[in-house]
C-alpha cells in the first residue's frame, strides 16, 4: 500500500498540546518562576490580570501554529474534516500486468460491447505497471454512445475491480460544477466537491469519479452574473500537470487530484466545446446487439 501527501497543510502533532493545556504550562511556570526568584510570601499567586495575559498567550500560540500548518483561515470543524488526511491518502493498484489482465479479462466477460473502453484501460494499467507507478495513470475517458448500453455500469465495475471508491454526478440533476469542485463559502450549497468528499470519507485518492450524461449539464450563474459551467470546471482536474496542486474553492488549500480517474458519459456530443473535448476525446459505444442481451442476462 502506498500513501501520498494529498492535502498541502501540515497537522500538528497527535499530542500537541490544546488551549487549555497551553494555558495551564504558563501558568505553571510563571508561579514556579515567581517561587524560585524569592518573591514575598503571596506574590507567586496569580492574579486575575496574569490570567488574561496567559489565556491571550495561549490564544496568539495556537494562532501562529495553525497559520503555520496552512489552515489558519479554517474553521474547528474544517480543521477536523481535513484531519483525516493526517497520514496522507492512500493509492490503492495493481502489483503486475497479469493482474492488468484479470481486470480487464473480468470487466470484458461482462461487458463485451464495451470492448473499446476496456482495451484502453488494460492497455494503460499495463503501461502504468511498466512504469512503476504506485497506481494506474488511467486517462479521462467519456463513452460516447446511445443510453442504455451500461457505460455507468462499466465504470462502476471497473471501480469494483481495481477495489477504489466510486463517485456518481447526474449531471441532469444538479449544479454539476459545483458538485465537482466545490463552491466557495456564501453560495447556499457551499461545500467541497463530492470526488473530494469521497477522498476524504475513504482515505483512498485514486477513486474512479463517474459523470453521467455531461452533454446535459446546465450552469450556475453567480450573484455578479459570473457562469460556472461544469466543462470550465473540470478542465484543471483533468489536466494531470494542473491537477496535481488543484486549490478546492471551499476550503482554499491546494490537493493532489492527480490520481483521480475520470470515467464521463454522453449520448450525443452536443453542447461540450471543444476545449473540454480536446482533454478528453469521445470513445464511441456500439448500441447493444441482441447475442450481446441474450449473452448478459444470462450471465
Amino acid at each position: 500500500m502506498t500513501r501520498i501527501r494529498f492535502a498541502d497543510v501540515t497537522f500538528p502533532a497527535a499530542n500537541a498540546p490544546r488551549e487549555y493545556e497551553v494555558a495551564a504550562r504558563l501558568r505553571r511556570f510563571l508561579t514556579n518562576y515567581r517561587i524560585r526568584t524569592g518573591s514575598s510570601e503571596n506574590t507567586h499567586l496569580l492574579s486575575d490580570r496574569d490570567r488574561d495575559r496567559i489565556d491571550r498567550h495561549a490564544q496568539a500560540f495556537l494562532l501562529a501554529r495553525d497559520r503555520k500548518s496552512g489552515m489558519g483561515h479554517l474553521d474547528k470543524r474544517d480543521r477536523e474534516k481535513l484531519s483525516a488526511l493526517r497520514l496522507g491518502a492512500e493509492l490503492r493498484g495493481i502489483q503486475s500486468e497479469h493482474e492488468a489482465d484479470v481486470v480487464a479479462s473480468v470487466i470484458h466477460q461482462e461487458m463485451p460491447w464495451m470492448a473499446a473502453a476496456t482495451e484502453r484501460v488494460w492497455q494503460e494499467m499495463r503501461a502504468s505497471v511498466r512504469r512503476g507507478d504506485p497506481a494506474p495513470r488511467l486517462s479521462p475517458v467519456l463513452l460516447l454512445g446511445p443510453p442504455g448500453i451500461g457505460k455507468s455500469h462499466w465504470a462502476r465495475l471497473l471501480a469494483e475491480q481495481l477495489r477504489v471508491p466510486t463517485c456518481m454526478v447526474d449531471a441532469t440533476n444538479e449544479p454539476a460544477s459545483f458538485s465537482i469542485v466545490g463552491s466557495q463559502r456564501g453560495w447556499s450549497s457551499t461545500g467541497p466537491g463530492r470526488p473530494l468528499q469521497t477522498i476524504l470519507a475513504t482515505s483512498v485518492a485514486n477513486p474512479i469519479v463517474v459523470i453521467d450524461e455531461v452533454e446535459k449539464a446546465g450552469s450556475a450563474e453567480g450573484q455578479s452574473g459570473t457562469s460556472y459551467s461544469l466543462s470550465q470546471a473540470l478542465l484543471p482536474l483533468l489536466e494531470r500537470s494542473t491537477a496535481t496542486s488543484w486549490t478546492c474553492p471551499y476550503f482554499r488549500v491546494q490537493f493532489d487530484m492527480s490520481w483521480v480517474n475520470w470515467v464521463l458519459t454522453a449520448n450525443t456530443l452536443g453542447g461540450l466545446p471543444r476545449p473540454f473535448l480536446s482533454r478528453v476525446p469521445p470513445l464511441e459505444m456500439p448500441a447493444l446487439s441482441l447475442e450481446h442481451l441474450l449473452g448478459f442476462a444470462e450471465r
